[in-house]
């Protein structure tokens, strides 16, 4: 199938177009910068020619334009900000996401397949998060913009319309174009500490969430919702399995769920007049005190993608990282590159 992709310069775009040619289709990318877009794919390994069409999200016309090329999309496009470097967040979440899904659904593209994430079920109001939980009640700038481009998409699939909607975690991996979310955490982890709080995180793969996206290229399927998680660990738990990948001992340091919260608003303040490089703002750690266990027995049944093993992704992305020079040698440990 011709399947249009918003968002393949970034994390998980560029690596649903790695998998979607895999599985034979042929992806047309949707971007703002196209040149991105092929430096981007090259270090994947996608070096030869794909359809690119360039149209910013905001753009309806344009966005139009590019989906009259395909017969199915997956929409990766989105900005994150929960470590601070979110700008216009209700333009491309909001705004971006009818652009895209509702002409998409117009124009009879099947699957309309939307990756949103599980940031909207938090602070969630059971011990377990499954698709059919309710949407929070978001405190962050971040979630309210997710949560609000979640009611469209479901608006959507209550008229009967193809949408596919996804929930990842945190997403970690190598080649992430902009270094940010849980793999900015990672590297701030090792570099300054881990903070250890209530709550926890989920760490699902990116190679593995192209994957499953990929998959749910398939006509015919109706709407549908899929919780993908990958693994649920507390904090200690993560920082246990740096030390562990890296040969280090990571500092940590007790950070109950109000400090955390107060000292995120802290640098939040900060930032207005001052680069700080860290990544811990007030919509990170409300994710981090609140984040639950999750159930995605359902799409590990419907797609039989198991998740790699969580010390496989993390070493993986912490490796990226050193090669890169992103994460300094005595930080990376028997991870960084050789002399």
């Amino acid at each position: 199938m011709r399947v249009v992709v918003t968002g393949a310069s970034g994390f998980v775009g560029s690596h649903t177009v790695v998998a979607l040619r895999a599985m034979g289709h042929e992806p047309v990318l949707l971007v703002r910068d196209p040149g991105k877009a092929v430096k981007v794919l090259a270090r994947l390994g996608v070096n030869d020619g794909l359809e690119t069409f360039e149209a910013d999200i905001r753009d309806a016309d344009a966005v139009r334009a590019g989906l009259e090329r395909g017969e199915a999309v997956v929409h990766a496009a989105a900005e994150v900000g929960v470590t601070g470097h979110g700008g216009d967040l209700a333009g491309p979440n909001v705004q971006g996401l009818k652009n895209v899904l509702g002409q998409a659904a117009g124009l009879g593209l099947d699957p309309v397949v939307h990756v949103s994430t599980m940031a909207i079920f938090v602070p969630p109001r059971d011990p377990v998060i499954t698709a059919a939980s309710p949407l929070s009640s978001p405190r962050t700038d971040y979630g309210r913009t997710k949560v609000d481009g979640e009611r469209y998409a479901r608006s959507l699939q209550d008229d009967g319309h193809p949408v596919t909607i996804v929930y990842p975690s945190g997403v970690v991996g190598p080649h992430q174009p902009t270094v940010d979310s849980l793999v900015e955490g990672l590297r701030a982890g090792l570099v300054q500490g881990w903070p250890i709080t209530s709550g926890g995180v989920g760490v699902v793969d990116v190679r593995d969430l192209a994957t499953v996206l990929a998959r749910c290229v398939e006509p015919g399927a109706g709407p549908r919702r899929f919780l993908y998680g990958g693994h649920f660990l507390r904090w200690s738990e993560l920082a246990d399995v740096c030390d562990e990948v890296t040969g280090l001992r990571c500092r940590r340091f007790p950070a109950p769920a109000a400090l955390l919260r107060a000292a995120a608003a802290v640098l939040d303040a900060v930032r207005r007049v001052k680069h700080l490089d860290y990544p811990l703002t007030r919509d990170a750690a409300e994710v981090m005190v609140s984040m639950v266990p999750f159930d995605d027995g359902p799409a590990l049944e419907t797609f039989g993608v198991r998740p790699r093993p969580v010390r496989e992704s993390v070493a993986d992305t912490l490796r990226w990282l050193a090669e890169t020079g992103h994460l300094a040698p005595q930080h990376a440990g028997r991870l960084a590159p050789s002399p």
